[in-house]
């Protein structure tokens, strides 16, 4: 899987390594299904403060197209684990929607014999 790290802040650019291997973790039960992933940080209020660290995760599916998942929060740890938590739960909801779609179409040509 590749996986894309963008930022312009200096503090999220420091956890770029960090970044890779918790996308690699968290997806490595889906990485058949994901060849590409994307993650931006930015910071939406600039120097002000509060709770306004982003981080957006686009995965590019073989399958589904881009799946795009955002998270908003005070640090940008959190809102990186927020952000990827949500894209694997999709993913994940996506795979079994697949599952029951194919055992749903075999039961129906068994069942026309």
């Amino acid at each position: 899987m590749q996986v894309l790290f963008k930022s312009r802040h200096p503090q999220a650019t420091d956890l770029r390594d960090l970044t890779e291997r918790r996308v690699r973790f968290v997806l490595r039960r889906l990485d058949f299904l994901v060849p590409r992933a994307e993650v931006q940080m930015s910071d939406v209020n600039g120097p002000r403060g509060g709770i306004d660290k982003r981080c957006q995760v686009e995965l590019r599916t073989d399958g589904a197209g881009a799946v795009v998942v955002a998270s908003v929060a005070s640090d940008w740890r959190t809102a990186l684990d927020k952000a990827l938590a949500r894209a694997a739960r999709f993913l994940m909801r996506l795979r079994q929607r697949g599952k029951d779609a194919r055992r749903l179409r075999l039961r129906f040509i068994s069942q026309e014999d």
